[in-house]
């Protein structure tokens, strides 16, 4: 009887661990990334989860968020390592030019909208191109950022993503829908995260939270429900 107790205790505090894992690496990771909310990365490690499990996603150890609720004007790119768990890059971000000033809330997947498109992206290969070195992304939500790949939608780096602009201008240059980065970075943050890492890009649009088939397990229980802070300007 005392040996089954002991395996039945066992057991318990083996799952009961396994269930606390997820905010521990959630409460260690938001300790070094200023600005991202706890449900915001939550999320975004749920979903990417989700897609490992299909197979999606190659680079598992590590996650790229980037919160289009926070201003452009504000550092609101995060790459992380799960593994070591720590904060690779924090990082600006540009959205594209239909998406709004500094603030962004038009979102689109459609080509020629030059437009930001959220929801899970994987990374693909590198190349040189108009914008220098730069990155392939492969949208993998169906009607929400899907068309990635024919609009060109790439991370790159770009003169007017940089303090100086923020200054000058009070926000970010804009892109056609490219999350554009620091030239003096480009290349360095390209090379972390090619061949297959995932890329989160949220916003609270109510449309895309509700029906994205890697946030189906994980909406609920991260509580991003509050309709105060949805967007309905998303096509």
């Amino acid at each position: 009887m005392k040996r089954l107790l002991l395996v039945i205790a066992t057991v318990f505090v083996c799952t009961a661990n396994l269930h606390a894992a997820p905010d521990a690496l959630v409460a260690t990771l938001i300790g070094q990334a200023p600005g991202l909310r706890a449900d915001v990365l939550r999320l975004a490690i749920d979903a990417s989860a989700a897609a490992a499990k299909r197979g999606l996603v190659a680079r598992r150890n590590l996650l790229t968020v980037i919160d289009y609720s926070l201003p452009s004007s504000q550092k609101r790119m995060f790459v992380f390592d799960l593994v070591s768990k720590k904060l690779l890059f924090h990082e600006l971000v540009a959205h594209g030019k239909s998406s709004g000033g500094n603030i962004a809330n038009f979102f689109s997947n459609d080509p020629g909208s030059e437009a930001t498109s959220l929801g899970l992206f994987v990374t693909q290969d590198t190349y040189f191109g108009h914008n220098g070195y730069s990155l392939r992304l492969r949208g993998l939500e169906e009607g929400v950022n899907d068309m990635a790949s024919e609009r060109a939608i790439v991370l790159h780096g770009a003169y007017y993503v940089s303090l100086e602009a923020v200054r000058v201008l009070g926000r970010l240059g804009r892109s056609w829908g490219c999350p554009a980065v620091r030239s003096e970075i480009a290349q360095k943050l390209i090379d972390t995260v090619r061949g297959g890492s995932a890329i989160f890009a949220y916003y609270p649009d109510k449309s895309w939270l509700s029906n994205s088939v890697y946030l189906s397990h994980a909406l609920a229980r991260a509580g991003l429900n509050d309709s105060s802070k949805a967007s309905t300007s998303s096509k």
